[in-house]
């Protein structure tokens, strides 16, 4: 992904999260206001750390395999942004999994 494209997907993420439809939460102790993403997406990030982990596999590998920086991968690890589904996607595929979705029981 190009510098213009990086640029565009992070205004349209910052454009979404004004409008409230990417849920932020918080972060206390932070020098200045910091916002992350919200409960869902961390469980999921954390579920996507620790398969990386148990495959004994370094962020900068799992960078290599997604074509991203190894950078992007640990701002994602802790959640520091929120990734896009492109880059989400590209770390679930990189360690041999796959996304389903599945309907909820309601």
């Amino acid at each position: 992904m190009g510098f213009y494209e990086d640029l565009e997907k992070g205004l349209l993420e910052a454009i979404a999260m004004e409008k409230g439809e990417i849920p932020m939460v918080e972060k206390e102790n932070m020098p200045a206001p910091t916002f992350v993403a919200a409960d869902m997406e961390k469980k999921l990030i954390d579920e996507i750390v620790q398969i990386r982990k148990e495959q004994n596999m370094s962020q900068s590998r799992l960078a290599e395999l997604t074509g991203n920086k190894q950078q992007a991968i640990s701002r994602t690890e802790n959640k520091e942004h929120s990734p896009s589904l492109k880059l989400f996607y590209s770390m679930v595929n990189a360690l041999g999994y796959d996304l389903k979705i599945v309907k909820q029981n309601i």
